[in-house]
């Protein structure tokens, strides 16, 4: 897997993005490694908040930050040139920089040339490791559970973060097995499968879920969507490669659309994640099943949250639950029935 050391604390910058779906890099960095982010940047005023307290580079390196982390993903993963001279300057500065986007700081001569003159560092996340093999599709020990979804940015990383956190306190042998690049920045490990060369997607799935004792859970990060028009290939190949025994759908309370495909694709149902996941998944693990429903429910208010889950555990007949409203022990429980010691 990807080690990665990233220097605290963190400037969270977030360029001249407006929409907080699409900084789920910075926002899961604030939710799940609070202590080392101290501040935020973005570049124009209408920008969307962390709610951090914002900073210039200056008074940045006056506060001791050491890294300006982008937290931004955007829609094909590349780096604005109109961000390109706050990046130099926090270059110039001797601020490391950390990217997880599709374009590589190191590629654009103008922020090597100013690492190199400070001495900073540029850190491209989403760089796979090198010589993935092809997946084999063979049984591996342990066992796996893998987040799924309805659609991107629903909750899939937040999912497997609080399974994680809640299978420990209840003293159960887990990891979290981070397969993005906010993942891999919150863990310090991990593979990011969307940049693996499609062949060998599978065989990176594998090498991020490998042999294990046989009471450990792998914890599996899960990326895109299985019905999903652009990046459902990404989804196939994790599945395929993750062997999961047990699967979690997650999706976002109130979301009917495609996020960015608004107008051409209705979100599938529940029901139809679950029977394609098993119909995939049954390729490498014949016996995988869903434990639960993890429900990102921010868009709904309070008072219709309980009403909501319960509807669709009623209908789906599955632990149904919010991870960071109410823990995902219920979710935990079923898994440990359907799979004891």
């Amino acid at each position: 897997m990807k080690t990665i050391e990233i220097t605290p604390p963190y400037l969270i910058f977030l360029g001249t993005e407006t929409k907080k779906h699409l900084a789920k890099t910075g926002a899961g960095l604030v939710e799940w490694r609070p202590e080392l982010c101290k501040g935020q940047l973005s570049l124009i005023d209408n920008g969307v908040s962390l709610g951090l307290p914002d900073m210039t580079l200056q008074q940045a390196v006056d506060a001791g930050i050491k890294t300006v982390l982008i937290g931004t993903a955007t829609v094909g993963g590349s780096i604005p040139d109109s961000w390109l001279d706050a990046l130099e300057e926090a270059a110039l500065l001797g601020l490391d920089i950390v990217a997880g986007v599709h374009t590589k700081l190191g590629d654009i001569p103008r922020l090597k040339a100013a690492a190199e003159k400070s001495g900073s560092k540029l850190i491209d996340v989403r760089v796979p490791p090198a010589k993935i093999p092809v997946g084999n599709g063979k049984k591996r020990t342990g066992k796996r559970v893998l987040m799924v979804g309805t659609d991107c940015a629903v909750g899939k990383k937040y999912s497997a973060l609080a399974m994680e956190r809640d299978m420990k306190a209840m003293g159960m042998n887990a990891d979290f097995r981070a397969s993005g690049q906010t993942g891999i920045m919150i863990a310090g490990e991990g593979i990011p499968i969307d940049s693996v060369v499609s062949d060998f997607v599978s065989g990176a799935a594998e090498l991020l879920s490998p042999d294990n004792t046989p009471d450990h859970w792998d914890v599996i990060e899960g990326q895109g969507g299985i019905f999903h028009p652009g990046f459902g290939a990404v989804t196939f190949g994790l599945l395929v490669g993750s062997q999961p025994d047990a699967f979690v759908v997650c999706l976002e309370a109130g979301r009917t659309h495609v996020a960015g495909w608004e107008d051409d694709y209705e979100l599938p149902s529940i029901e139809d994640v679950i029977d394609r996941t098993i119909a995939i998944g049954s390729l490498t693990n014949p016996a995988i099943r869903c434990v639960g429903i993890s429900v990102n429910t921010a868009n709904i208010p309070e008072a219709e949250r309980k009403a909501y889950l319960e509807e669709i555990e009623k209908r789906v007949g599955l632990p149904t639950v919010d991870p960071l409203k109410g823990g995902t022990q219920r979710i935990i429980e079923r898994l440990k029935a359907e799979f004891p010691a």
